[in-house]
């Protein structure tokens, strides 16, 4: 079942943020993209997660596919499809297949393979990346089995380690940057531009550490305004922006947006409305929403996802006793499902031989009752009978067990004898045994 399962991808340990941005794929454009993949790689599933901090690609092979060279093939298509250079992606992308792919699958859905280790929004993108990969009809019935297990293995993780405390995802670091700048943020204001689950994250943590002021912008004023009113906060478009700018203290962004959405020319006079008082900018975004020549500013700090690996340190080494024993709940849950898989695989070989032989069965007996009926002796048709069966029902066998002889794999002998329940020590009482 997993032997067929693959995964490509690039992350925040791999590539740098520019080659992140130059391969995420737009919301909006990911179910185009799913059958862009199905099309192009020889796959006949697929789910794409892209974030952030990962694009990565979950595929089948067919049962008698090549793992490798379908890796390589999506790879090609990720290179072709954002119009980069073969070589582009070259050093930078990870590649499993089988036992190795469900492991990584769990671990990113656990958290374990985060720039934030144990940040929970993971689960969720991912549990949303396999929704949006059903919806477009691009997951068949190994994704179908494969990603719930990862879920429910990735859940355990969670209920059974201290993995997922003392929260350090990328929106907590960010608050925990500003109250270093800050030291008073209960008479700072912060502008956050953006309304999804990293913006909401942002909003509560700031809340939490006692912000005076806080303003929400979208591109939709009514998500603005509904995450807004859980924190008391002042909800405006992403238009008005460059008017809010010199009230912002603090500007922290996630946005979907393609394209950057706040430029140098809006921060400079920005710093001259505020009289060149200090601003903290964190980018989130990928691709960028905050133009990098920014930085090149007096008075502004602006930080991006890959500056905050600092910040997030101490963090982290509060959870990373507990990574061993996620680990090891990770080894023996995948071990658990290949288990589970074989044990389905071997049920449904039994159930085939089983019908098989009957399909022989009533096939013979037809042919048997036909002989009564035109008045042959029941002793003949008896005989012919059992003849008939024996030599139908062993001919599958013995030719399997010729040709294991001819490839000389005494091993594969060995096995078939137990297969067939053939004992070369049975003893003449065994063979011969008495009628009690």
């Amino acid at each position: 079942m997993f032997q067929e399962l693959i995964a490509v991808g690039i992350n925040h340990d791999s590539a740098t943020l520019d080659v992140r941005e130059r391969v995420s794929f737009a919301p909006e454009n990911i179910a185009n993209a799913l059958g862009s993949a199905l099309a192009t790689a020889p796959i006949t599933e697929v789910v794409i997660l892209s974030t952030c901090n990962r694009t990565e690609i979950y595929g089948v092979v067919p049962t008698s596919g090549d793992p490798l060279g379908a890796s390589e093939a999506l790879v090609t298509w990720v290179t072709e499809h954002h119009g980069l250079p073969a070589e582009a992606l070259s050093t930078c992308t990870y590649r499993h297949h089988g036992k190795q792919a469900l492991t990584h699958l769990v671990r990113v859905a656990a958290g374990l393979n985060s720039m934030v280790l144990g940040e929970p929004q993971i689960f969720g993108q991912l549990k949303s990346a396999f929704a949006v990969a059903e919806e477009a009809g691009a997951v068949g019935s190994r994704l179908q089995r494969l990603f719930p297990e990862a879920f429910r293995i990735a859940k355990k993780v969670r209920t059974d380690t201290a993995i997922g405390e003392n929260p350090v995802s990328v929106a907590y670091a960010s608050v925990d940057l500003a109250g270093h700048i800050f030291s008073n943020l209960s008479k700072r204001t912060a502008l956050l531009l953006g309304a999804g689950e990293t913006i909401e994250l942002v909003a509560r943590h700031l809340c939490d550490a006692g912000l005076g002021n806080l303003i929400i912008a979208n591109r939709t004023l009514a998500r603005a305004e509904s995450l807004a009113q859980q924190f008391d906060a002042s909800a405006v478009m992403l238009a008005d922006v460059p008017d809010r700018l010199p009230e912002a203290d603090i500007v922290i962004s996630s946005t979907a947006s393609q394209l950057p959405i706040l430029g140098k020319g809006a921060v400079e006079r920005a710093l001259r409305q505020r009289h060149y008082r200090p601003m903290l900018l964190i980018d989130l975004a990928v691709p960028r929403d905050i133009e990098p020549e920014v930085s090149e500013l007096s008075d502004i700090y602006l930080y991006s996802v890959d500056d905050l690996k600092d910040v997030i340190a101490e963090n982290l080494r509060l959870r990373a006793s507990e990574a061993n024993k996620a680990d090891g709940i990770i080894h023996a849950g995948v071990v658990g499902v290949e288990e589970d898989f074989r044990g389905r695989q071997s049920a449904d070989v039994v159930r085939t031989f089983r019908e098989s032989a009957l399909a022989i069965q009533e096939v013979e007996l037809a042919k048997a009752i036909k002989s009564v009926e035109r008045g042959e002796t029941p002793e003949d048709v008896i005989r012919r009978l059992a003849r008939d069966l024996t030599n139908k029902l062993i001919h599958a066998p013995t030719a399997g067990l010729r040709q294991i002889a001819r490839e000389g794999d005494d091993g594969q002998v060995t096995r078939a004898k137990a297969l067939l329940g053939l004992n070369e020590t049975a003893s003449s009482e065994d063979e011969n045994p008495t009628l009690q």
